[in-house]
């Protein structure tokens, strides 16, 4: 018998999902039979929901296509929204399965009864299945609106009834989502802007892969524009091959400052510059007033921007991008203790080429990001670009999964790595190649700029115990162990350097701990 899980499951398959990461309840018990019998289909276990919808995130932001999670009831998607939000602003395609009580138990309010669609409606689209029939359509609905483009998350509310009970036939259907080209009107209007003058280039989406880049160091080559990308991308091609492009500066006054000469601001895959947080006496809006945004690409009409900066080029006579000459030797690694920058530096040297980099590293993050990651080799970096840490563990895991021929190395921060811990028991079952290396210095870093920045520069005994992560200790070597993970834990240059030669050769994961 086909029941209305395997309608589900099924034909999400046919449409092209084929990884899951799972962490089912007793509402969920037809869908793990249904996932049981579909061949083709990947299911990963996260020990807690966050590392399920932030793995999905990497799986998706690595391959562009859909990937599935399986969460219990309202809780379980509650425990997850925090890497939803993050996927949901990185337009990464994911499904999420949530089981639901059937419609005759709900009104004597069983404990795990929320609301759920209340839940999902805050990251993306959302329907309710009604009755058994639906679930093969359902379920194509879903993944054809998890594409997009641009991709989005897509949540399905799914009674057990309607799991249990018979089904229809699954249905056979791919989804291809296509992006479309920018009109010439709209190539003509941004040469016209560039060429005024006082115009700035703002890139983020597809603007930020080799091309895209490529193609925007040649506008800025032939208009003068200044140039830069979104602060925190989704995702973007970094290393010796392509154009150094710095990100907008993430503090307002230093971004405001960036901008305060422009009349313009054309957008290729970007969202308009806005702070991240609301600040006394600081604008929300960075451009200057008066100053107008242009949409070259807006990736919300599926919009290729890279295509549309390559036509821009052309338009404006560009002329071809150079390889920039090669940069000093680097300095050896020493005895001496480890710096944050010279923890970059070190990375940079030694990444693989075409490795993928999970940067949730914080502050040591800024400095990889703005200084050291344009030296390494060539490589893909994904970021918090919505801002709710605990992303970069179950990034790194949905990474390492989506391309399992490249070393992803996970760039963490030990306060944001705390948030889904869990995540590296799921790297060590499923054997992935992910080098996690935890920037240990035992604080939220961040949050103790941000005291200096409101005045606090001698922050008492209540503000100090909010920003150290003392008193106990957190040994990251030892939880990683607990895990059955290698780890090891550094605290000089040379020790660092050691230890990431070691890890970056041998298959699997591993934790390297660096003191700081």
């Amino acid at each position: 018998m086909t029941t209305g899980a395997d309608s589900l499951v099924q034909t999400a398959r046919k449409a092209g999902v084929e990884i899951c990461f799972a962490n089912p309840g007793t509402t969920e018990m037809p869908m793990v039979i249904a996932l049981d019998r579909t061949p083709g289909l990947r299911v990963v276990l996260g020990l807690f929901e966050g590392v399920c919808t932030g793995a999905a995130d990497g799986w998706a932001r690595m391959t562009g296509r859909p990937a599935a999670t399986l969460l219990h009831l309202g809780p379980g998607l509650a425990n997850g929204i925090a890497n939803l939000h993050n996927a949901r602003r990185a337009r990464s395609p994911v499904v999420n399965w949530i089981g639901e009580h059937p419609a005759r138990h709900r009104p004597f309010d069983p404990p795990l009864l929320s609301d759920i669609a209340v839940l999902a409606g805050c990251v993306g689209w959302t329907r309710s299945v009604g009755a058994v029939h639906e679930m093969a359509e359902a379920s194509l609905a879903a993944v054809q609106a998890a594409l997009g483009p641009p991709g989005r998350v897509a949540t399905l509310i799914i009674p057990s009834d309607c799991q249990w009970a018979p089904g229809p036939a699954p249905l056979s259907a791919s989804v291809t989502p296509t992006w479309r080209e920018a009109p010439e009107s709209v190539i003509q209007a941004a040469a016209r802007q560039l060429r005024n003058g006082r115009t700035g280039l703002l890139l983020g989406g597809s603007a930020l892969t080799a091309a895209g880049l490529r193609a925007a160091a040649r506008v800025a080559a032939a208009s003068g524009c200044p140039l830069w990308l979104e602060t925190f991308p989704a995702r973007q091609e970094c290393g010796r091959h392509v154009p150094r492009i710095p990100p907008l500066p993430y503090f307002p006054e230093q971004a405001c400052e960036a901008l305060a000469n422009l009349r313009g601001l054309v957008l290729a895959g970007a969202r308009e510059p806005v702070a991240f947080f609301a600040y006394p006496q600081q604008p929300s809006r960075l451009l200057s007033e008066g100053a107008e945004s242009f949409h070259l690409a807006d990736p919300e009409d599926n919009v290729d921007a890279a295509l549309a900066l390559e036509a821009l080029a052309e338009a404006l006579d560009a002329p071809a991008w150079a390889m920039p000459p090669a940069q000093a030797a680097p300095v050896p690694p020493r005895s001496v203790p480890l710096t944050a920058d010279r923890l970059c530096q070190l990375l940079a040297t030694q990444l693989p080429e075409r490795a993928i980099v999970m940067n949730e590293a914080t502050t040591a993050g800024f400095t990889w990001n703005t200084l050291h990651a344009a030296q390494a080799a060539p490589h893909t970096m994904l970021f918090s670009t919505g801002g709710a840490i605990g992303q970069g563990l179950p990034n790194a895991l949905g990474a390492a999964l989506a391309c399992p021929d490249r070393r992803v190395i996970a760039f963490q921060a030990d306060g944001s790595g705390l948030y889904t811990l869990q995540a590296l028991w799921s790297m060590v079952r499923e054997q992935v190649d992910v080098t996690v290396v935890v920037c240990a210095n035992r604080c939220y870093r961040i949050l103790q700029v941000e005291l200096e920045r409101a005045g606090c520069r001698e922050p008492g005994p209540t503000a100090s115990s909010l920003t150290e992560l003392t008193r106990p200790e957190i040994n990251w070597t030892d939880l990683a162990k607990g895990f059955g993970m290698p780890a090891c834990r550094v605290r000089s240059e040379l020790a660092l350097d050691e230890a990431l030669r070691r890890c970056l050769a041998e298959p699997g994961p591993s934790l390297i701990e660096a003191l700081l």
